[in-house]
C-alpha cells in the first residue's frame, strides 16, 4: 500500500492529479452540469443526451465552450486534489500504525477516503458554484442577462455581493455527501483492484514495467472513477440545482431537492447527466491516478 512519505510530497503529487483531471475531465464536466440545469427545469430547454448537448455547444460556441469555467476548476482542484491525495495517505499511515501492510484493509481505506472528503468539500463547494454558473450561461442558457458573469471571479464577487458571503457556499450539504461517500467507494475501488492485479503479477518481468503500471493506474483510476459517480450522481444533481438557482430561497436540503426532482422527472432526472459523467469518469479518473502514481515516483515515494 503505502511507505513512509516526505511532508509535502503526496500533497504535490495530489496536485498534478487533480490538474490532469480538469484537462481531460472538464468538457463532459460542462456536458453534466447543462445536463443537470436544463433536463431537470420545469420548462425550457431539453437535450436529448449528452451528445446532443456537446454538439449545440460546438456550434454555438465552439470549443471554448466546452471548457467555460476552466480556471476556476483548474485552481480549485490543484488544490482539492492536493488536499484530498495527501490527507487519504496520511490518514492511512495514521490509521494503519503498527499493523502489517498485508492488504487493502475497509477500516483504513474507507474513513481515510471520507475525511479527505469532508476537507475538501469546504474548499470545492465555493470553486464548483463559481464554475458551475459559469458552465450554465451559453447561448442556450436560461439564466437572465444581467446575471451573466464576465469571469470567475466576476461571478464569486456577484455572488458575494447579491449572496453574503454564506451564498459562495450554496450546496455545501449535497457536496459534503458527494465528496464522502463518492471518495469512500473511489478508494475503496482502486486499492483492492490495484493490490489484487499486483498479487497476480508478483513474480513476472512485468511488474515492474512503466507501461503496465500506467496501464493498471488506468484501468484501476477508470474503474474506481465510474463506481464513484455512479454512486454519488444524484447528490451531484441536488448540488448543481442548488448552486445554479437564481433563486436565493431555493431549498438548499439535498433529499428535499432530489424528492422534487424525482416527482417532476422521476429516478432519471436524478440522474440527468449520467451519459457524459460515466464517459468522463474513466479517462479524468485513469488521468489522475497515473499522474499521482508517477509523481509519487519521481518524488521517490514508494508504493508496494
Amino acid at each position: 500500500m503505502g511507505e513512509g512519505l516526505g511532508f509535502y510530497k503526496e500533497y504535490v503529487a495530489g496536485m498534478n492529479a487533480g490538474l490532469a483531471t480538469v484537462a481531460v475531465g472538464h468538457p463532459f464536466d460542462t456536458v453534466k452540469v447543462k445536463l443537470q440545469k436544463h433536463n431537470t427545469d420545469v420548462e425550457g430547454l431539453r437535450y436529448k443526451n449528452g451528445l446532443h448537448c456537446a454538439s449545440r455547444i460546438l456550434q454555438t460556441e465552439g470549443v471554448k465552450g466546452l471548457y467555460r469555467g476552466a480556471t476556476s476548476s483548474f485552481l480549485g482542484m490543484a488544490f482539492e486534489s492536493s488536499l484530498m491525495f495527501g490527507i487519504y495517505s496520511q490518514a492511512k499511515l495514521f490509521l494503519r500504525g503498527s499493523l502489517p501492510d498485508d492488504g487493502p484493509r475497509p477500516e483504513i481505506i474507507i474513513p481515510s477516503a471520507m475525511f479527505g472528503g469532508a476537507i475538501i468539500s469546504f474548499v470545492l463547494c465555493p470553486t464548483e458554484l463559481v464554475k458551475c454558473r459559469m458552465q450554465i450561461q451559453g447561448t442556450d442558457s436560461l439564466v437572465p442577462n444581467f446575471r451573466r458573469y464576465t469571469s470567475p471571479l466576476d461571478c464569486a464577487v456577484q455572488t458575494v455581493k447579491n449572496e453574503g458571503v454564506t451564498g459562495i457556499f450554496r450546496g455545501g450539504s449535497a457536496t459534503l455527501l458527494r465528496e464522502c461517500a463518492g471518495n469512500a467507494v473511489f478508494f475503496t475501488v482502486y486499492e483492492y483492484l490495484r493490490y489484487h492485479i499486483h498479487s497476480r503479477l508478483e513474480g513476472s518481468k512485468l511488474k515492474d514495467g512503466y507501461l503496465v503500471d500506467m496501464g493498471i493506474g488506468v484501468l484501476t483510476g477508470g474503474l474506481g472513477g465510474i463506481a464513484c459517480w455512479s454512486a454519488v450522481l444524484p447528490f451531484d444533481v441536488a448540488k448543481t440545482i442548488i448552486q445554479t438557482s437564481p433563486d436565493k430561497a431555493t431549498e438548499t436540503n439535498p433529499f428535499k431537492v432530489l424528492r422534487s426532482i424525482h416527482k417532476r422527472a422521476g429516478v432519471k432526472g436524478c440522474y440527468a447527466g449520467l451519459g457524459p459523467t460515466i464517459v468522463r469518469a474513466f479517462p479524468a479518473n485513469a488521468a489522475a491516478i497515473v499522474a499521482w502514481e508517477f509523481s509519487m515516483k519521481l518524488l521517490g515515494i514508494k508504493r508496494d
